[in-house]
């Protein structure tokens, strides 16, 4: 999973990835944990897999991981190929969501570059240069799509669902606004548009904030319900008290987020609230040589979660041996869960759930 993290100048965005990247500094013996000064990738806490480390003391614990990236160079035009123009837009492209930090704090130390503090006007100079990208594309598109149009009638269409989109971004709005269903967004599948990618709105808050109900935070309170009416994400978070959070030992860090009056840091509620966006969950394996969480999409069969382990787990897919992850604790061991019967055996049509512990059995 790629999270492109966008905002404005000083609005707390490389606070913000800087402390996500100490927090992930920890992973460095995991692949590719620091790909480039702007990418870093963290580990997704996760009890359950700690639960079975201590259960099999595996030569090896491999968490999921998300892929953090400092999208820089957006300014007012970058459609236009202000700042880094292009390049900021097509690493937007890339990504699987966008993670939109917006401030919504006074400091009169720290320079606005609108000059104020405005969250939604911050959100909206952002969204209108995904907007106006995406007008291009679908331009383009179109033209091409009535030119086919002549000598074959089946793509009037999805000609009619690229015009319902574009009329929606005319009206400044983002197509992800757009409702669409399953038949429709089949016809975007040539399409890549920017503001069709679901967004998570992190709002930066200041230190006297973090725990509070932010109810007399006037910016806040129009951020949310911005991001109610388009069904995107949000998030408040304290990017300093994050970059403190990610200096700290896993014990002072408990400590300091409960003298904070929280359960968990930012960054740990911004990969729950990632997977919830994306439709994620994890599934798990386990034994002597390594424990291990894997990423899919709800909705996943058990072949094509066979297939993240290898190609020829789900190539030679037989069945797979599953048991929920609250059912082993409660026996303790897999041998009594056995007993009991409940390990099950599932074939290609189970739908893999959330805390599946996954044994597949394959034949190439």
């Amino acid at each position: 999973m790629k999270l492109g993290i966008v905002g404005l100048p000083n609005v707390g965005k490389s606070t913000l990835f800087n402390a996500i990247t100490d927090a992930g500094a920890e992973c460095a013996n995991y692949p590719f944990c620091t790909i480039e000064p702007n990418v870093g990738v963290v580990a997704v806490a996760d009890k359950r897999l700690d639960k079975l480390a201590e259960m099999y003391d595996p030569l090896k614990k491999t968490p999921a991981v998300i892929e953090f990236v400092d999208i820089a160079g957006l300014v007012r035009g970058a459609s236009k190929g202000e700042g880094l123009g292009n390049k900021f837009l097509s690493h937007i492209r890339e990504m699987d969501a966008i993670v939109h930090v917006v401030r919504c704090f006074e400091n009169s130390d720290i320079v606005h570059v609108e000059g104020r503090i405005d969250p939604i006007s911050d959100v909206e100079i952002i969204n209108m240069e995904l907007i106006f990208s995406d007008l291009e594309v679908l331009d383009r598109r179109i033209d091409r799509l009535e030119k086919q149009l002549k000598g074959d009638r089946s793509v009037s269409g999805d000609i009619a669902v690229l015009k319902r989109i574009r009329e929606a971004l005319a009206e400044g709005k983002s197509a992800r606004t757009v409702e669409l269903s399953d038949d429709e967004r089949a016809a975007l599948s040539e399409v890549s548009l920017l503001s069709m990618k679901p967004v998570i709105y992190v709002a930066n808050i200041s230190e006297e904030e973090v725990g509070t109900d932010l109810s007399g935070n006037a910016g806040y309170q129009a951020l949310a319900a911005y991001a109610r009416e388009e069904g995107s994400g949000i998030l408040p978070v304290c990017a300093s008290i994050e970059a403190e959070i990610a200096e700290l030992s896993p014990e002072d860090k408990a400590v300091f987020l409960e003298d904070l009056g929280l359960k968990e840091s930012g960054l740990d509620r911004l990969v729950r609230e990632s997977y919830a966006l994306l439709g994620l969950i994890s599934f798990l394996t386990a034994g002597h040589d390594e424990c291990r969480a894997w990423t899919i999409r709800k909705g996943t069969r058990a072949p094509q979660a066979a297939g993240k382990i290898h190609t020829d787990f789900e190539r030679g897919f037989i069945r797979a041996e599953v048991i929920s992850f609250e059912d082993l604790m409660a026996c303790g061991t897999m041998t009594a869960a056995k007993e009991k019967g409940l390990v099950r055996s599932e074939g290609k049509e189970y739908v893999m759930r959330d805390g599946d512990i996954v044994l597949f059995r394959f034949n190439v």
